[in-house]
């Protein structure tokens, strides 16, 4: 399906030849005697097969983190900053490299990878080393007699974090990054799907500079690797996005360690449409914010709720710009929709849709192509109207290019409806009304609700959810200060007051 002119696929079994395991400093061999197979999901192929992570790798990745930690946290932030520059210096020279490692592995489109996920890391390793030396406690000052107090946020130590296969440059970034700016060491466990690009940051990271053992990198199963490395002993705080199902058995493990937790799961985004909105701009909206990353995206646009007057315009203006979406070879220039990342996926988002049939109506989509695309794992871009609020295609998290519309009557209706999931994590409210705006940002409950579009992000503001999707901050000061402790600091400033403090409690003696 490779189409001649087009860019060359990264070579994984080359590149990363010495193991899919990077602990202090070098990539080795997993030991647990599995191997496993990433796979194009374009094309079906076997791209790169490598030994997975056993108990043991998961316990040397974790020593080496720990052996690190004393030294990486003393340094200064100063210290901190400029190695984290040079990070973001040296991913910006690799930046095609991985570019197109993020797209064999995922099959994302080539001009995402180079226009959204491989840039927005870069920016992110350019936040995190300015808010390395931005990491503040509280002004000192006496709140109780002769005694002065103040805070000092410190780092909390080793910290071992799980990343989902839908953003696994990106999500690996959001968990590094905040983790070592701050002073941590950190091990983290990519899918085994998509362990490419954890792999080469972490090795960009040493060349960079950062010192051996901060950021390693364990590629196992959940079950073996990663549930050991949630419940290890010397991991002190566990970062884990992916579904909601998985993070409750993360919840388990970690609580017998009293960890530090922090869980970003799953989405159903709301797409709320008063009859006030730009309709072209919401529908050009919706088919993007539903279909970014094929639907794998835990903030994507899933349930558009659409007031009574704008709805049949809406539906059928937005399957027939649906139906010119251009599914194709994820490393063609005209390629706007690739793959899902697995034809297990696949399946698996054909079954939400065959058992819709029964009760919904499918607009348009509903199958995956043949002829040239037979052989990987694409689905087309469906539309679903006519299901009821309670039904399955509604209320489930899907991951998949699939758009389910409902009309509403009243205000109260739509917004309502809008909080009738178990999750929260993102939201989007359409409206030429800045009153109905702000109504919507106000009374909507997600982490994040965008106004009059649907999907961007940036370094500088958090994402995480409420409800079942999790809690805790990526990106933003609001990360950086999750992967610290808060220590209060007070001294006395008399051994008068000592004295008379010991007199207080225990009498004279």
């Amino acid at each position: 399906m490779h189409n001649p002119g087009t860019p060359e696929r990264f070579d994984a079994q080359k590149r990363l030849a010495d193991g899919a395991q990077f602990i202090a400093g070098r990539l080795t061999k997993g030991t647990s005697g599995h191997t496993h197979a990433v796979v194009d999901p374009a094309t079906g192929e076997e791209v790169y097969t490598y030994e997975l992570a056993g108990t043991d790798d998961v316990d040397a990745a974790v020593a080496a983190a720990r052996e690190a930690f004393p030294g990486w946290a003393s340094a200064t932030p100063g210290e901190r900053s400029d190695a984290l520059h040079r990070f973001a210096a040296v991913l910006a020279d690799r930046a095609e490299e991985f570019a197109r490692a993020e797209s064999l592995q995922c099959g994302k489109p080539l001009k995402l990878t180079r226009e959204f996920d491989v840039p927005g890391t870069i920016d992110n390793t350019a936040f995190f080393a300015g808010a390395a030396r931005h990491l503040q406690g509280q002004s000192a000052g006496e709140y109780s007699g002769d005694h002065t107090s103040y805070v000092r946020r410190e780092p909390i130590g080793v910290v071992g974090s799980i990343a989902p296969w839908n953003y696994p440059l990106q999500m690996a970034a959001w968990k590094i990054l905040p983790a070592i700016a701050a002073g941590n060491t950190i091990v983290l466990k990519p899918a085994e799907l998509t362990p490419l690009t954890s792999l080469l940051f972490a090795r960009a990271a040493t060349d960079a500079g950062i010192p051996d053992g901060v950021v390693n990198i364990v590629t196992g199963t959940g079950r073996e690797a990663g549930e050991r490395l949630v419940g290890h002993p010397d991991v002190a705080m566990t970062s884990f996005t992916g579904s909601t199902a998985v993070g409750k058995r993360v919840a388990e493990i970690a609580t017998a360690t009293v960890k530090r937790l922090h869980l970003e799961l799953g989405g159903k985004a709301p797409f709320v449409v008063f009859d006030d909105a730009d309709l072209e701009a919401a529908v050009h909206g919706a088919v993007a914010g539903s279909l970014i990353n094929t639907g794998q995206d835990c903030t994507a646009a899933t349930r558009a709720y659409v007031q009574r007057p704008l709805y049949e315009a809406f539906v059928e203006r937005t399957a027939a710009l649906m139906e010119t979406v251009r599914l194709g070879d994820p490393f063609a220039a005209g390629t706007d929709l690739g793959p899902l990342i697995s034809h297990v996926q696949r399946d698996r988002v054909a079954g939400f849709v065959e058992r819709a049939r029964g009760y919904a109506r499918v607009v348009t989509g509903g199958e995956a192509p043949q002829g040239d695309l037979k052989d990987g794992a694409y689905y087309r871009p469906t539309l679903i109207a006519g299901a009821a609020q309670d039904s399955e295609i509604v209320q489930s998290e899907i991951f998949g290019p699939v758009l389910v519309v409902l009309p509403f009557d009243s205000d109260d209706e739509g917004i309502r409806l809008a909080n009738d999931t178990p999750y929260g994590l993102a939201a989007s409210a359409w409206s030429g009304n800045v009153y109905r705006a702000n109504r919507a940002t106000r009374e909507i409950k997600a982490g994040c609700v965008w106004i009059n579009d649907h999907i961007p992000i940036i370094s500088e503001m958090p994402h995480g959810g409420y409800k079942a999707s999790g809690f805790g901050k990526d990106m933003s000061a609001y990360s950086f200060e999750e992967y610290t402790q808060v220590k209060h600091v007070m001294f006395d400033n008399t051994a008068v007051a000592r004295k008379d403090w010991h007199r207080t409690v225990f009498g004279d003696r």
